[in-house]
């Protein structure tokens, strides 16, 4: 199966009727440090897509780039142990959401109804930085956008953490 392409997220932004432009980059976008060093933006303005299924379910987790996603969390939130709760394989991201590791966005997948939660700690920043359907690919986009393109809902989703992740 084909991965969608950035042309999918830039059609997507403007069915929304957002005025928002993906920048490419010659160099690799894929990790948060490569996409903030490309950017000059702070760690955790990079918004990570992790794909994980619960219960065979697809579930999109939008969080800050120097955050780590705890799967007891998203466990939580469905009712269900943390067995129940897997990260998608690169095969598996491609054929329901539409997109390789490092390129997934927001927005723009291939399956319908996929359930997103939003990183509160986002909310931290004025300025976010969202995967654009490509390895080198991103847009800026505010978190009130993130909300709105995602169809998101705000949750707490990360580990507690002494000090910043670099993933």
């Amino acid at each position: 199966m084909e991965p969608l392409t950035p042309r999918h997220v830039e059609d997507a932004l403007a069915a929304l009727n957002l005025d928002i432009q993906i920048r490419t980059f010659e160099e690799t976008t894929a990790t948060s440090q490569q996409a903030a060093d490309s950017i000059g933006c702070a760690l955790g303005q990079i918004v990570k897509s992790i794909a994980f299924l619960v219960e065979e379910q697809p579930v999109l987790v939008l969080t800050s780039g120097d955050q780590r996603v705890d799967d007891r969390k998203i466990a939580a939130l469905y009712g269900v142990s943390r067995k129940r709760v897997r990260v998608a394989n690169a095969d598996e991201m491609v054929a329901i959401y539409g997109y390789p590791p490092g390129s997934m966005p927001p927005l723009a997948h291939r399956s319908s109804g996929i359930h997103v939660y939003i990183d509160e700690l986002l909310q931290r920043f004025e300025m976010l930085y969202a995967a654009g359907g490509a390895h080198n690919a991103i847009f800026p986009v505010t978190l009130a956008q993130l909300l709105l393109m995602s169809k998101g809902t705000l949750a707490d989703v990360t580990r507690e953490q002494t000090a910043t992740s670099s993933d």
